[in-house]
């Protein structure tokens, strides 16, 4: 993985803001999808697809890539907006999502665009494919990566709990997790409707290694990354504490945000319909000090 310069930081740091404007665009344009994770998660994919993968958007199907699953693919407006600003596919085709015959469905689809690795839906799942992917890896003597992006509330499912056992038990040291520690799910806060804490113990327990970071924190979060390159006899979780919603002032924080775009209204304290968007558009702009990130087509 290439050093971090002090440019390369702010470049990353604008690439994210950009990717923020653009998940506001297009569940604008939509009319429904989720807010507040893609919005949290941002930094996180900007960090993966800009300078911790090791894969080429001309070869999408490269076999010595490194591989991402999203297990929790109802935030895959930011995984498109990655990729697409990576250079999977054109950035104005973002416009398309949840649209008749795109290919930019509400939860990510294998086959259906370049760069996606794995169907996704149902909650749990993801972690239990990413371990398919890294024993066939290590099976086969392979050295790319595979990387499980779970949220906190899907902890809430059985199946992923024995997916965790499974990748302590067979130490699969070139699998490393990272949770969306944002603390909501669709009906509320997590501690309220099943609390999942100590993460770090439970996981500790199953034989893994555990790190805790700013999810916002890009050099941070690209340091533990690579911490978890240095594990050699267990898989590595990354517990990355984020903020739904990040950006926005009036999501930030807010579990109402979790399944509703801007231009809804039944929000308590949110501003006009009307208004939502460009509100949002105006304070992501104001992010990093007004500089843009590059345009892509």
């Amino acid at each position: 993985m290439k050093s971090l310069t002090t440019a390369k930081i702010k470049q990353l740091e604008n690439e994210a803001n950009q990717i923020r404007r653009n998940i506001i665009e297009m569940l604008l344009e939509a009319g429904s999808g989720h807010t507040a994770g893609p919005l949290g998660m941002a930094d996180i994919f900007t960090a993966f697809y800009f300078h911790i993968l090791n894969h080429d958007p001309k070869k999408p199907d490269w076999p010595d890539r490194d591989r991402l699953v999203l297990s929790n693919g109802h935030i895959c407006p930011v995984q498109y907006a990655a990729l697409a600003h990576s250079g999977y596919f054109p950035v104005k085709e973002l416009l398309t999502l949840r649209k008749l015959n795109t290919r930019l469905q509400g939860h990510p689809h294998r086959g259906a665009l370049p760069g996606i690795e794995t169907t996704s839906g149902p909650l749990g799942s993801g972690l239990s494919q990413a371990i398919g992917i890294a024993l066939a890896a290590k099976l086969d003597n392979k050295k790319y990566r595979t990387y499980a992006l779970l949220s906190d509330g899907e902890h809430d499912e059985g199946n992923l709990w024995e997916a965790v056992m499974f990748a302590g038990k067979n130490r699969l040291r070139n699998l490393t997790a990272v949770i969306d520690r944002n603390n909501i799910q669709i009906d509320g806060y997590t501690e309220d409707i099943m609390p999942l804490e100590s993460l770090r113990a439970k996981y500790e327990a199953f034989n893994w290694h555990v790190l805790e970071v700013s999810g916002h924190d890009i050099p941070a979060f690209i340091g533990a990354v690579n911490e978890a390159l240095a594990i050699y006899e267990k898989p590595t979780v990354i517990i990355a504490h984020t903020i739904p919603g990040k950006g926005v002032d009036f999501m930030e924080g807010d579990y109402r945000w979790h399944g509703i775009p801007p231009g809804i209204s039944d929000v308590s304290g949110a501003p006009a319909k009307k208004d939502q968007a460009k509100v949002a558009l105006r304070e992501l702009r104001t992010l990093g000090g007004n500089i843009e990130a590059p345009h892509h087509d």
